[in-house]
C-alpha cells in the first residue's frame, strides 16, 4: 500500500461524517493509531518482539495514556481539548482492568483525540503530539 491509498482509507468519510461520530468511535480509531505509532517508533530499539511488547505496554495502558494528556493539554487547541473532553466523558460499558475509572476515562478522552486527528486527515498534528509525548518518555510511570 502507498501512502496515497493509506490517505484515501478516511477519505470517505465527510467532515460531517466524523463530527457524527460517537467518542468511543473515535477512541476505537485512537487506539489502533496511537499503538502503532508506539510500535514504529520503539523498533528503532534494538530487541526481541516480548520485549517490544512489555516496552509498548507501558506507554499505551490506561494510566500512562491519562498522564500523556495531561501532560499535553497545554499544547491542545480548543478544538482537540474538546474532542478530548467529549472521549473522557463519553458513557461506556467496559470498565478499566488495571487502571483506575479516572485514568480510563482519560485514556478514551487522548484515544479519541488520536482518531479524531487521524480521522480528519491532521497528520502533521498527530505527529507532532506524539513528537511531544516521545520527548517527553521519560515522565511516564
Amino acid at each position: 500500500m502507498d501512502l496515497e491509498s493509506f490517505r484515501q482509507v478516511n477519505e470517505s468519510l465527510s467532515r460531517e461524517d466524523i463530527a457524527m461520530l460517537s467518542p468511543l468511535q473515535l477512541a476505537y480509531v485512537g487506539d489502533a493509531v496511537y499503538e502503532l505509532l508506539v510500535r514504529t517508533y520503539l523498533l528503532d530499539v534494538n530487541l526481541n518482539v516480548n520485549q517490544l511488547h512489555k516496552m509498548a505496554t507501558k506507554y499505551v495502558k490506561a494510566n500512562a495514556q491519562s498522564e500523556i494528556v495531561h501532560n499535553i493539554e497545554d499544547y491542545l487547541t480548543e478544538k482537540e481539548l474538546a474532542v478530548v473532553k467529549r472521549g473522557r466523558n463519553a458513557k461506556s460499558n467496559a470498565s478499566p482492568k488495571n487502571s483506575s475509572l479516572i485514568d480510563y476515562k482519560y485514556a478514551t478522552g487522548f484515544e479519541a483525540l488520536f482518531g479524531y486527528l487521524y480521522l480528519t486527515g491532521q497528520y502533521d498534528r498527530l505527529l507532532y503530539l506524539f513528537n511531544l509525548i516521545k520527548n517527553n518518555e521519560l515522565e511516564i510511570n
